[in-house]
């Protein structure tokens, strides 16, 4: 049928019932199917009840479609009062409480709300049908508009919407118009996030099509200013929110989200959101905007993502102190507490969405992160984007970097300031694609990677004092506190910011870079832009226009000498989208860092001749979408070569079935 016929009359056993209606159906939708078999008793006993009040409202014409009434002054009733009568034996039909519900002017109270008090518990209850008032507020359906005359015929929203019908792309063109009106990013931010909410087709339609545009909008560095303000601008919510408060029923919770067929988590516990800190709670812009790229650069469907935010408190006492901050006002649980919530966690994920659901930890603080790595790694499909991500997007801008810095990697020494996640991350990756490509043992290849943290060069003098992932990253070296002390001392070929911590990468240390390389590598990967250890101009006109410059959040390009210059942006969207279409498609059920390297490879190969003329060692987003599906091809194939794959047989062209899985925001044509 392509309208239902949809009343709710009937409570059992404190579980609402929705009844089609139809003279020769009586169907239940089970809201917990653990009930089903009390519920056919039950409906046993009424089943004739239920065929008289079905037939009684067909024949009195009293019947509901769409979302609206057709009658609606003749249709619906108290359903306190009609749910006691039922228990009581009375047996009313809902349609037979005419005279119950009389209020002035002829006004009935449709949903009993007016004749309860404050204290006294009414039960929420709707028709839910894709037609007429529900379909224009539901994002997934929703086209605005767009609707042709027949749709609008067919689904009753004659006089719900203005006259003209408008297509996809107008809509795109208005839509772009008003958003370049807005002069600050978080005003285009709330935009977005409002457009999302209403007609998810033309986001994803809008966000694909203008990929370099908007995605310093939903993600950085505007997602970063977002969440320092996301108590604020809350309007709907865009995920689930797991707190200490859910311990011990997180299954439950799983089971509150609408759609089943999850394939992507994108799960923070907020404590370390980019370069800001902890935002506790506030977090959730950043798994919300990762998955809308999941969605629009790497063609995982919406309905397939779910954003997550573990609410375990904050240590953040401005927002502890904010009457409108919208998590757990409490210090953060950390240890056993932390662990046995975290644990329940993923226990959950798998037993409500299987072995290959793939959990992407995003922003957790680096003595969380790698232990949750480390622990589910081997257990779950899990992914660090901060970790893993990073490492991989670097990796392939060091490998494309090659054709203009010349030799191998093993040829090249690198110097590291930030020893956290993101360093120690992309300097094990880079040792093990060394120790790969050479075939030196892996501690040999750590041998050219050096990093500095808040303390200085990590050296073995160091050693009692370093946490564990700091500790292969000692080598024999005198102690240097300072980092151009360190430059002047390692003469690294490549300089790598991930401290978080901005302006670092000082003049002098820059100076000095340019002095012992004719083509210095400088990539300041720290992100919002505020916090990158320097601009693209800094770089550039410091190093005299001869450096190679890579940020993690966008700068424009550079004027220098007459010369366009334009900086590379290794962003971690290059690669996450992509790498989990590759895990996807081919069923994994394990990550592997040979994946990573599949992903770094398959990303350094989009690079042309045309994008090094102008120093980009990365592609432009303006092909993200073909770049995913090469990366995603990459991935499973390596998945499959490792035997990790589940979805068998391989497909003979994994790029062209990567494409063909990748999700459209097209219009679809409503009967």
């Amino acid at each position: 049928m392509q309208h239902t016929l949809v009343d709710p009359v009937l409570l059992f056993d404190n579980e609402a019932y929705l009844i089609f209606k139809n003279p020769l159906f009586w169907v239940p939708v089970l809201q917990n199917t653990r009930k089903s078999a009390s519920f056919a008793c039950f409906l046993g006993c009424f089943c004739f009840l239920g065929f008289i009040g079905g037939l009684h409202c067909f024949l009195q014409r009293r019947i509901l479609v769409g979302s609206g009434f057709r009658d609606r002054k003749k249709v619906g009733a108290l359903m306190g009062s009609v749910v006691e009568e039922i228990r009581n034996g009375g047996g009313h039909s809902v349609v037979d409480v005419e005279s119950k519900a009389g209020f002035g002017g002829g006004i009935e109270d449709v949903y009993g709300e007016d004749c309860a008090t404050e204290d006294q518990v009414l039960t929420p209850w709707t028709a839910s049908v894709a037609s007429g008032y529900t379909l224009l507020r539901d994002p997934h359906y929703n086209k605005g508009l767009a609707f042709t005359e027949k749709e609008r015929d067919a689904h009753y929203l004659r006089g719900l919407l203005p006259p003209a019908v408008l297509t996809q792309e107008l809509q795109e063109k208005k839509l772009m118009q008003n958003l370049r009106q807005y002069e600050v990013p978080l005003h285009r931010y709330i935009a977005m996030m409002d457009l999302q909410e209403r007609n998810e087709g033309l986001f994803y339609k809008l966000l694909i099509d203008n990929v370099e545009e908007l995605l310093p909008v939903v993600y950085t560095p505007t997602v970063g200013e977002a969440c320092q303000k996301y108590g604020s601008i809350f309007r709907h919510p865009q995920g689930l929110y797991i707190s200490l408060k859910e311990k011990g029923k997180i299954l439950e919770v799983l089971k509150n989200w609408p759609e089943r067929g999850i394939q992507v988590i994108v799960v923070t516990d907020g404590e370390r959101i980019l370069g800001l800190g902890d935002l506790g709670c506030q977090g959730m812009g950043i798994p919300v905007g990762k998955l809308s790229l999941y969605t629009a650069l790497g063609g995982v469907p919406p309905s397939a993502c779910l954003p997550i935010t573990i609410d375990v408190g904050t240590n953040n006492e401005k927002l502890l102190n904010d009457e409108f901050y919208i998590g757990l006002k409490q210090r953060r649980a950390t240890g056993q507490e932390y662990a046995e919530l975290l644990e329940e966690f993923m226990t959950a994920v798998k037993q409500n969405y299987g072995e290959k659901v793939l959990v992407q930890f995003e922003d957790f603080a680096n003595h969380n992160a790698f232990e949750l790595l480390s622990k589910y790694s081997k257990t779950h499909l899990v992914f660090n984007d901060d970790i893993q991500g990073t490492a991989s997007v670097v990796l392939a801008g060091l490998i494309a970097s090659l054709k203009l810095l010349g030799g191998t990697l093993g040829d090249h020494t690198f110097l590291f300031l930030g020893a956290g996640e993101a360093g120690t991350g992309i300097a094990e990756l880079i040792a093990l694609e060394i120790s790969k490509k050479t075939g030196a043992p892996l501690e040999e290849a750590r041998k050219k990677i050096w990093l500095v943290d808040s303390k200085g060069l990590i050296v073995k003098s160091r050693l009692g004092s370093l946490q564990h992932f700091k500790q292969p990253w000692a080598h024999d070296h005198e102690p240097i506190k300072q980092l151009v002390d360190a430059v002047k001392a390692i003469k690294p070929t490549v300089l790598i910011g991930t401290s978080g911590v901005g302006k670092q990468f000082t003049k002098d240390v820059v100076e000095t870079m340019a002095s012992l390389n004719e083509k210095p590598l400088i990539l300041a990967l720290s992100n919002p832009t505020s916090q990158a250890e320097c601009t693209a101009e800094e770089a550039y006109t410091w190093t005299k226009g001869r450096a190679i410059f890579g940020s993690g959040s966008p700068f424009d390009p550079v004027e220098y000498e007459n010369k366009l210059l334009v900086p590379g942006q290794a962003n971690n969207a290059y690669i996450f989208p992509g790498f989990g279409l590759g895990l996807i498609m081919a069923g994994a059920i394990r990550v592997h860092d040979d994946m990573l390297l599949a992903a770094s490879e398959a990303l350094a190969m989009q690079v042309s001749e045309e994008h090094y003329a102008k120093g980009l060692i990365y592609p432009p987003f303006t092909n993200i979408r073909k770049i995913s599906a090469n990366i995603a091809a990459k991935v499973a194939a390596k998945v499959y070569e490792l035997g990790l794959a589940s979805n068998l047989p391989r497909p003979k062209d994994l790029v062209k079935y990567a494409e063909s899985c990748m999700y459209s925001p097209r219009y679809r044509s409503y009967r």
